[in-house]
């Protein structure tokens, strides 16, 4: 499995509140996550660092490499990070309300399973087809799904950033989990909305298909938001599947 990961500031932000982290496991299962903070001028920075790092960290020291296992024990490591970052808020004033999205791939053989909590996504591109396979927890995509706006019009809608899920700030968890196979030459892509707000499916699509490294696709995609306004932070994690894996 190739991995690269890249995250920056973008053009209008002064701190940046996304966190990404790649952890491999005892048994050699393989975890990347990314998170948005929000939530004051330190509360996202603080909610997306402990998300990560403290389940990076927890995954680190998990021996398990069977996928549905794996899903119930990410659930529990969800709720009890929440748990954490609502502890965190109210020890603190200025990091009351605080809160993540999250967005996570756990990879064991052939499987991996795809985790989100908000509007950070996993693309996987297939066969040269590219593919959203999280559903955003917002808004505006609970509006397009009801018929009230078009999927455009969703891209610059003025309340899209309004999330409707998150870890942190309530007492609720609520992920979405599925398990999915690799085929041979998989890419997934894991990012922020600092990604997606700014750049297109069709551009996505372009830089994974390109014959550049991991890291020349990571850095193009930042570059390409920011060259669009970076008016976020900017993510992006590329997992690259090259070759038929045996199961561990």
């Amino acid at each position: 499995m190739e991995v690269a990961y890249r995250t920056d500031v973008g053009q209008q932000r002064q701190n940046n509140q996304d966190y990404v982290g790649f952890y491999t496991n005892k048994k050699g299962a393989q975890f990347a996550i990314v998170a948005d903070g929000m939530g004051g001028h330190l509360g996202g920075d603080v909610a997306s660092e402990m998300a990560v790092s403290h389940i990076g960290y927890e995954f680190e020291r998990t021996n398990d490499t069977d996928i549905e296992a794996m899903v119930k024990w990410l659930i529990f490591e969800l709720q009890k990070e929440n748990q954490h970052i609502l502890t965190k808020a109210n020890q603190y004033d200025d990091l009351t309300g605080m809160g993540t999205t999250l967005v996570a791939v756990l990879i064991s053989g052939r499987n991996y399973l795809v985790a989100n909590i908000g509007d950070s996504r996993v693309y996987r591109l297939r066969h040269q087809q590219l593919q959203q396979l999280t559903e955003d927890h917002s808004l505006v995509n609970e509006l397009v799904k009801q018929g009230e706006l078009t999927e455009e019009a969703a891209r610059h809608h003025p309340q899209k950033n309004i999330i409707t899920r998150t870890l942190g700030v309530s007492q609720d968890v609520d992920a979405d989990v599925t398990i999915y196979e690799f085929e041979p030459d998989d890419y997934l892509l894991l990012c922020t909305d600092g990604l997606t707000n700014m750049v297109d499916d069709q551009q996505l699509k372009t830089t994974l298909l390109a014959d550049t490294t991991l890291d020349e696709k990571c850095q193009s995609l930042i570059e390409q938001a920011n060259q669009a306004g970076g008016l976020d932070n900017i993510t992006a994690l590329i997992l690259h599947r090259d070759r038929e894996v045996q199961p561990i």
